[in-house]
């Protein structure tokens, strides 16, 4: 068969498998799960892996699930990825009553995206037309969130990273694939549509921790050493940074205070923030950093407060592959010449999918059929087939192009586009930012 025919095959079968995929989302929607706790989640996606067949590896930087369906022909490995976590939007009507957790990110969209693709070639025998084998890979921990219970994790040696893409490339569990690719929702996009990005920000997560001595609010101030008022003066310190920030470096500086202090009659003694340093290039973030710290002693020092700044890695920029983007732009076009194509450049968020772009080519393009901001209570899918059907047979029919005739497209790829990085120099690299 050509390359014509094999798509229609798998597109017909992602469509049919159309409704069940559906219901699968909005499981995942009801029960949604903050990063490296996701257990129910990951069962869910495990469930439908071995429906269909395969046998994934579960548990995977404590979460991640991963089936691995075969060609039968040597060549290299594809995997498609779904975030397995919500993020913290306690608003939302569809909260986690106890954990605040939704998916107001849409990663329910995403991995609902994965297992489509999952069914198309699993419900067919298209694999066997192709070279190479095709990963499913449901991934824990996008959001870089619930910082403190994450360094638990790595004091008690259950992670050593922050994020779930660094925590498994630092396992090893990238090794066996070549590239990879992973859509995400496009708040405010209601409209049939796909944006296409060329890169990210990246960033350093830092906690921070003032110190100052108690006293009584009112009968002794004269006594104590306020360090709610040393942080005050650590954030406006940063404030006054701003005007330094280079505009092509799109940094981003945004810390929140965490804890305030313990009485309003106490004079507060224990302060503490977060925030992240995020830049279109690792240079700047490591440039913009330091500044930062130095904006944050300057409040201690300035009140007599100790400050405790505690800096990790975070996630790096992402850099998508140009010949993937287009091959999958014009896939997508072919297969519905209505859908709107945006071509958005760099994005000031952050992935750790950047992480991954580093030792591997990857594609993260931004899917329509959803409205409402993403991580606000008014995020919501306004067509299914928009937002998840759609980017599904796109990433059907772009293994379909970079797996046929002996892999040929695939091989080209990886002879042409060299990783940034080895999985040795990430990994050194990431753990080069921790700092207290």
């Amino acid at each position: 068969m050509n390359k014509e025919q094999l798509k229609k095959i798998i597109c017909d079968a992602i469509e049919t498998s159309s409704s069940e995929i559906e219901q699968i989302a909005l499981d995942i929607e009801k029960e949604p799960e903050l990063g490296f706790k996701e257990v129910k989640t990951a069962a869910k996606v495990a469930t439908y892996m071995k429906k269909l067949g395969l046998e994934p590896q579960e548990g995977l930087a404590l979460t991640g699930v991963k089936g691995r369906a075969k060609s039968g022909k040597a060549g290299p490995t594809v995997a498609v990825l779904g975030e397995l976590d919500g993020i913290a939007c306690p608003s939302s009507p569809k909260a986690d009553p106890m954990t605040g957790a939704t998916h107001s990110c849409g990663h329910n969209l995403q991995v609902a995206t994965m297992l489509a693709v999952c069914a198309g070639f699993l419900k067919t025998d298209v694999l066997k037309e192709l070279a190479g084998d095709v990963v499913f890979f449901g991934v824990p921990a996008e959001e870089y969130v619930e910082i403190a219970y994450r360094s638990r994790l790595i004091e008690e040696g259950k992670t050593h990273f922050l994020s779930g893409k660094g925590e498994l490339i630092y396992k090893g569990e990238f090794d066996d694939i070549d590239m990879a690719m992973q859509m995400h929702s496009n708040g405010n996009m209601p409209q049939k549509a796909i944006a296409i990005g060329t890169s990210s920000n990246g960033f350093i997560g830092k906690t921070i921790q003032y110190i100052g001595k108690t006293a009584h609010a009112a009968a002794a101030p004269h006594e104590g050493i306020n360090a709610l008022n040393a942080a005050m003066i650590g954030l406006m310190s940063i404030n006054s940074l701003r005007e330094t920030f280079k505009e092509e470096d799109v940094i981003r500086v945004h810390p929140i205070i965490t804890k305030g202090g313990d009485l309003v009659n106490s004079v507060p003694d224990d302060v503490r923030m977060e925030t992240y340093v995020r830049a279109k290039t690792m240079i700047a973030i490591e440039n913009t950093h330091h500044k930062v710290d130095a904006a944050l002693r300057a409040g201690g020092d300035a009140i007599g407060a100790k400050v405790v700044i505690d800096t990790m890695p975070g996630q790096l920029p992402l850099s998508c592959n140009k010949t993937m983007n287009d091959l999958f732009v014009e896939n997508i076009k072919e297969y519905d010449p209505t859908v709107e194509v945006l071509n958005v450049g760099h994005f000031s968020a952050s992935t750790d999918m950047g992480d991954l772009s580093h030792i591997m080519p990857v594609i993260h393009p931004f899917v329509g059929g959803a409205d409402g901001s993403l991580h606000t209570a008014g995020f919501k899918y306004t067509d299914f087939n928009d937002a998840v059907i759609l980017p599904a047979k796109g990433f059907a029919m772009l293994i379909v192009d970079l797996l046929f005739d002996d892999a040929k497209v695939a091989k080209e790829i990886l002879a042409k586009d060299k990783p940034l990085m080895t999985r040795e120099e990430y990994v050194n690299k990431l753990n080069s930012y921790f700092s207290k």
